[in-house]
């Protein structure tokens, strides 16, 4: 996967479909010996869990994939030779970077076969592993999103 790379999207279907795309790209990628770690910044409403619905699909993960910012976190299994499982943070509600911690976030990072979404990374930047890959979302307009990825 390209890391350093930037889209434009004009809709969510574009955005959902970037996603998974992405996703099947990732699972075909070079492995390292930590989980796959992937940062969302971006304002509210700038696309992020739009992307991330797609990213699950491509994951094949079936259940539908909410914000989950009154969870927190969520786990979604993965039927995949090498990832077994996907972690979706939302640390918006976060005071401090070590409120991640109390949720087993190092050992999750840990895991090789763990692909990790978190939203609101700048929540948590004192935390976050080197390896992290940022997907920021730039709002446009109602439909158009910018949509850069970078590696740490």
């Amino acid at each position: 996967m390209q890391v350093d790379k930037k889209y434009t999207t004009t809709s969510y279907k574009q955005t959902q479909k970037l996603g998974e795309k992405t996703a099947k790209e990732f699972l075909n990628a070079m492995l390292g010996k930590k989980a796959l770690v992937i940062g969302l910044k971006g304002n509210l409403g700038g696309g992020k869990t739009t992307f991330l619905q797609g990213f699950a699909k491509g994951l094949g993960v079936k259940e539908k994939i909410l914000s989950p910012t009154f969870v927190i976190m969520k786990r979604f299994g993965i039927k995949n030779k090498i990832f077994k499982n996907f972690y979706h943070f939302d640390c918006y509600r976060f005071d401090k970077p070590e409120d991640i911690l109390e949720l087993d976030f190092e050992e999750i990072i840990s895991n090789p076969e763990n692909i990790v979404a978190i939203e609101w990374p700048e929540k948590v930047k004192r935390v976050l592993p080197k390896n992290i890959i940022f997907i920021d979302f730039r709002f446009i307009d109602k439909n158009k999103r910018e949509i850069n990825f970078k590696s740490a």
